[in-house]
C-alpha cells in the first residue's frame, strides 16, 4: 500500500526500533512445525482443529449461559435468545474476514498483525497495544469469576471457610499456575484447554437434553411456561444484543495464535467460524429452555445465579452442583485462553519493534514467549489483587469491537491494493458486503455500552498511540514477516 507507515502504508523494509536495532523476522513458511533457533525465533505449530475450536470455545462459553441468562430474559423476555442470535450473526460477519485475514498471514497476533499489515503501523500498535490491556482485564476477570464459583463449589460441598474470603486468593492461585503453565508449553495448554472444554460441553449438552424435553412439556417439573416472544418489545431485543456481545469475543483469540495453528489455510476458518457456531446455538438453546421453564419474570428474579436455578429445578441439587462446576470450568477456560493470547498479542507487537524485543524472546527449552507471558500474567495478578474488574472487563469489549470493526476494514484495504504477499486460501463469501457489515455491526454496538466504559477505552487507545508516537513511529513494517 502507498503512504508512510505511519499514515496507513507498509514497507517493504525491515522493522527497526527508534534505537536503530533490527528485530528477527519470521520468513513465510508451509510447514506444520517451526523451528526454535536462537537467532530465529518462531512458535511452534503444536494446535490443531480441535486445540483452535477448543480456544474459541473455551474462551466464549462463559458469561452467555453461566450469567447472562436471567439479566438478558428480564431485559428481552423470551426474544432473549433472537438477542444471542444477533450477536452469533454479528460475530460471524466478524469471523469471515478474520478467516480470510489468517490465511493470508498465519502469524501470531492476530488482528494487531492483521490490521498493521492492511492499515499501517499507527493502527497496529493502538490495536495491539489496546488489545493487550484489554485482554489483561478480561483475564483478570475471568480468574475473579473462577474465585467466586470456587467458594460456591466448596460451600455446596459443605466445606467451612471460617468466614474466611478465598476468592481472591484463589484467582491469585491459579493466575500465577496458567501462566506457568503456558510457559512450559503450547501444547500443555492446549491439552488443558482441550478436557475443559470437553468436560464443560458434556455438563451444557446433558442439561440441554433434559431441559429441552422439559420445555417441550415431555418430561420434568415445573410445566413450561407460555408467554408471548416479544412480551418486551422489540427493541429491547437490541440492546440486549449489545449486552450479550461480550460472549462472542472469543473466536478472535484463535486468530491471535494463527502461528501455533497447524495446517492454518485449512484449520483457522473451521476454528473460527465453528467455534462461533457452535456457541450460538447452545447460548440461543439455553436461553429457550430456561425462559420455557419459569418465564422470563421469574428467570430475571434469580439474577446472575439464573442457570443454578433452573438446573436445580430440573435435577435438583447434583444439577444445581453440575452447573457450578460448569461455571467453575468456563472461568478457568476462558482465563487460560485469554493469557495465552495476551502473550501473543505481546510477542507480535514486540517483534515488530513497537514494543522492546526482549518481550519477543523465546524459551529455547519449551518454546514458548516467556517474557511476554510475564508481560501478561504480572498485571493480572495486580489487577486481581486491586479487584473491582467488572466495568473493566466491559473495557475490554469496547477494544475488541474496535479491533473487529478494523479487521473488516483491513480486509477492504487489502483486497483494494492485493499486494504481492497477499494470497489466502481461504475467501470470504460475500465480499465486499460481509465485511462491511461486520464493520457496521461491530462500531455500532459501541453505542449501547456504558458511557464510562467508552470513555476509559478512548482513553486507552489515545495512550496507546501516544506510545507509538514517542517510541515507534520510524517502525516499517514487511508486508508478512
Amino acid at each position: 500500500m502507498g503512504g508512510t507507515p505511519a499514515e496507513g502504508g507498509v514497507s517493504p523494509e525491515e522493522p527497526t526500533n527508534r534505537d536503530g536495532e533490527t528485530p528477527v523476522l519470521e520468513q513465510p513458511t508451509t510447514a506444520d512445525e517451526a523451528t526454535v533457533t536462537e537467532e530465529g525465533t518462531e512458535l511452534e505449530r503444536t494446535i490443531g482443529l480441535t486445540g483452535g475450536i477448543a480456544i474459541g470455545v473455551g474462551t466464549m462459553i462463559g458469561a452467555g449461559i453461566f450469567v447472562f441468562p436471567g439479566i438478558a430474559a428480564g431485559q428481552a423476555g423470551p426474544a432473549a435468545s433472537g438477542s444471542f442470535a444477533i450477536g452469533a450473526v454479528v460475530a460471524l460477519l466478524v469471523a469471515l474476514p478474520a478467516s480470510e485475514l489468517a490465511t493470508a498471514m498465519p502469524r501470531s497476533g492476530g488482528g494487531y498483525y492483521f490490521i498493521s499489515r492492511g492499515m499501517g503501523s499507527l493502527f497496529g500498535a493502538v490495536v495491539g497495544l489496546s488489545l493487550w490491556f484489554g485482554l489483561v482485564f478480561a483475564s483478570a476477570f475471568y480468574l475473579v469469576g473462577f474465585g467466586f464459583y470456587a467458594e460456591a463449589v466448596l460451600a455446596r460441598l459443605g466445606v467451612s471457610l471460617g468466614g474466611f474470603d478465598i476468592v481472591v486468593p484463589l484467582a491469585l492461585l491459579f493466575g500465577v499456575f496458567l501462566t506457568v503453565l503456558n510457559v512450559t508449553g503450547t501444547e500443555n495448554a492446549a491439552k488443558l484447554q482441550n478436557g475443559v472444554v470437553a468436560v464443560l460441553l458434556a455438563i451444557i449438552v446433558g442439561f440441554l437434553s433434559f431441559g429441552g424435553l422439559s420445555a417441550l412439556g415431555l418430561i420434568g417439573d415445573p410445566e413450561p411456561v407460555s408467554e408471548p416472544f416479544l412480551s418486551k418489545g422489540a427493541f429491547p431485543v437490541l440492546t440486549t444484543a449489545a449486552l450479550v456481545f461480550t460472549s462472542y469475543l472469543g473466536f478472535a483469540q484463535v486468530a491471535t495464535v494463527a502461528g501455533e495453528i497447524k495446517q492454518p489455510g485449512r484449520n483457522l476458518p473451521l476454528a473460527m467460524v465453528g467455534s462461533v457456531l457452535i456457541v450460538g446455538v447452545l447460548y440461543v438453546a439455553t436461553i429457550f429452555v430456561a425462559v420455557s421453564a419459569f418465564g422470563s419474570d421469574r428467570l430475571a428474579s434469580f439474577g446472575e445465579t439464573a442457570m443454578v436455578s433452573v438446573a436445580e429445578s430440573f435435577l435438583g441439587p447434583v444439577g444445581a452442583f453440575a452447573i457450578l462446576v460448569g461455571g467453575l470450568l468456563a472461568t478457568v477456560s476462558s482465563a487460560n485462553a485469554s493469557i495465552l493470547s495476551t502473550s501473543r498479542a505481546i510477542y507480535a507487537v514486540s517483534k515488530d519493534a513497537l514494543l522492546p524485543r526482549v518481550a519477543s524472546r523465546i524459551n529455547l527449552r519449551y518454546g514458548t514467549p516467556h517474557v511476554a507471558l510475564g508481560l501478561a500474567g504480572g498485571p493480572i495478578i495486580v489487577l486481581i489483587l486491586l479487584g473491582e474488574v467488572e466495568v473493566l472487563a466491559e473495557v475490554a469489549s469496547f477494544l475488541h469491537l474496535v479491533m473487529y470493526g478494523l479487521l473488516c476494514v483491513a480486509l477492504i484495504a487489502l483486497r483494494r491494493d492485493e499486494p504481492e504477499w497477499y494470497d489466502p486460501e481461504f475467501r470470504t463469501p460475500g465480499y465486499p458486503v460481509v465485511p462491511v457489515l461486520g464493520a457496521l455491526a461491530s462500531f455500532a454496538l459501541i453505542g449501547f455500552m456504558q458511557l464510562a466504559s467508552q470513555l476509559i477505552g478512548l482513553v486507552v487507545m489515545a495512550l496507546s498511540a501516544g506510545w507509538y508516537l514517542y517510541y515507534a513511529r520510524d517502525v516499517k513494517l514487511k508486508g508478512v514477516l
